[in-house]
């Protein structure tokens, strides 16, 4: 996606209300890589008179699987069914895109979608030096794994200097999962 990079879309399965139990069990195993996601994309019917309750079933089946905390963008769709609605991007207080209303059916709004979820993804990109020891290659394939090196060199003990950019969420999950790389930015701004 032009000034963001690599995008990946996945859809998953919609959610229907009053799925029988059982159905929505079956569900959440497809649902999980919903958790790897760094924005969610909620599309619903905005001509819908119970949009705002599947918003909250799905929030809730989020909720379940451990997707709630994921950035989420609300797509309002079918606008055309609606009076007085215009294709418009709804942003909160910061400016943060939040919502985005179109018409899928008529191609109308469909830019500014894209305008909103290049806003998200730009606006959630970490940048950071690191200085990798020789011991950490753990987290140096996770970063090749995520192509998100933008350079490299090494420095005089063989130890990697490296700057990443990387989306949020991914970030705050190598944070959790890596304790180190706080000491490896450091490093960076010292080596």
């Amino acid at each position: 996606m032009q000034d963001v990079g690599t995008t990946i879309l996945a859809d998953t399965v919609g959610f229907i209300r009053f799925l029988p139990h059982d159905l929505v069990s079956a569900f959440k195993s497809t649902l999980q890589e919903t958790t790897e996601a760094t924005l969610l994309l909620h599309v619903i019917d905005g001509s819908d008179e119970r949009k705002n309750e599947n918003i909250d079933a799905v929030n809730q089946v989020l909720d379940e699987i451990g997707a709630l905390d994921i950035p989420t963008l609300l797509v309002f769709n079918k606008i055309d069914k609606l009076e007085g609605v215009e294709p418009h991007i709804e942003r909160n207080a910061d400016g943060t895109p939040v919502a985005v209303y179109l018409s899928a059916q008529e191609n109308s709004g469909i830019e500014l979608l894209f305008q909103a979820i290049q806003e998200r993804l730009r606006s959630n990109l970490v940048c950071e030096n690191l200085l990798l020891p020789v011991t950490a290659g753990a987290i140096y394939a996770q970063f090749k794994a995520e192509n998100c090196i933008k350079t490299e060199h090494f420095n005089e003990f063989g130890e990697r200097i490296i700057s990443i950019e990387i989306n949020e969420v991914q970030w705050n999950k190598w944070v959790k999962q890596f304790p180190d790389l706080a000491e490896y930015i450091e490093l960076a701004k010292w080596g």
